[in-house]
């Protein structure tokens, strides 16, 4: 069956590495290395090849990122709603609960499983995605929990951190540096692309594992109504969403819908915990999130592969 050879081998590993993380057989600091390796070297080196490679589209698709970009910042402000009518937070830790209701585990998950969903064709519409995802996001929780600690700091201030953040991430190195190649239709000398080509293979796997064994890090630690609300709203209404967007409103093309819903679909991702415990807002609520919307996941996805029609 179709779904299960795209799911399994995805959260097969994750399961493998969260078992490895569990029985102490890889310590903390070795989930550190491998996923030093992961983000430093084998995901930059494999969208780099990948980028530098690919046929892309003759102009920016705006109604895709606009599909995608809408829902999640919709269900932003819904998470930040109800953190304060519902269960009383103040501004910082609404922020904190719409980040881990619309920010998806992109790299660690994300990349693997569009990849073995759609292949070649999902490319490009992931890497759209992937360019922008952690940029708005971050910059939006961080002005929302700067202001809250009564810094002050500017949207200039705020920008410029976003900037120079962004600039030493390796993976939005490797994209962009890949676009580069494409762009001036430079080719990847045989022996330098064999290389990083077996670098890059390790990517994928290592990412998956790498989440598994971090996962391992995390307890669950009751806030559970909290908890519910911002999984839910993460697995069913930001895909919803994203959905109706692209198939009625915007009218994308039907398979770069379904990356664009896919990815709505992945659980918390990881970097909520660390914003979380930066601005010391929603940290139990959001620890718990992350574990129950990865295992829950398993469920969602495979349904959602169904609906729509690809497994």
């Amino acid at each position: 069956m179709a779904i299960i050879e795209i799911i399994l081998p995805v959260f097969g590993i994750v399961l493998i590495g969260y078992v490895a993380g569990r029985s102490k057989f890889f310590k903390a600091s070795d989930i550190e290395g491998i996923s030093k390796f992961v983000f430093s070297i084998a995901i930059p080196v494999m969208l780099f090849r990948t980028m530098a490679q690919v046929e892309l589209p003759d102009q920016i698709e705006w109604g895709y990122l606009a599909s995608y970009y809408i829902g999640a910042f919709a269900v932003y402000g819904v998470g930040m709603i109800t953190g304060r009518t519902v269960f009383s937070q103040h501004l910082g830790e609404q922020g904190i609960f719409g980040l881990g209701a619309a920010y998806s585990n992109l790299v660690l998950l994300g990349i693997p499983l569009v990849l073995l969903t759609f292949g070649e064709e999902g490319t490009v519409p992931m890497f759209m995605l992937l360019a922008f995802h952690s940029a708005m996001m971050f910059l939006i929780v961080s002005a929302i929990g700067e202001f809250n600690k009564g810094r002050g700091q500017s949207i200039g201030s705020l920008l410029q951190a976003t900037f120079f953040g962004l600039a030493k991430n390796p993976i939005v190195g490797g994209l962009l540096l890949g676009l580069l190649f494409n762009l001036m239709k430079w080719t990847i000398p045989d022996p330098i692309d064999q290389i990083i080509g077996t670098l890059g293979a390790a990517g994928v796997p290592g990412a998956v594992f790498s989440l598994g064994a971090s996962l391992s890090l995390y307890r669950l630690a009751g806030h559970l109504p909290e908890t519910l609300t911002m999984v839910g709203l993460k697995l069913l209404i930001h895909p919803m969403l994203v959905y109706l967007l692209g198939t009625f409103v915007f009218q994308v093309d039907p398979l770069w819908t379904s990356v664009a819903v896919l990815v709505a679909a992945l659980p918390v991702g990881v970097n909520v915990y660390l914003f979380a415990q930066r601005y010391n807002a929603c940290v139990a609520p959001v620890a718990t999130s992350i574990l129950l919307s990865t295992a829950l996941s398993v469920a969602t996805i495979s349904v959602l592969l169904m609906l729509l029609n690809i497994a």
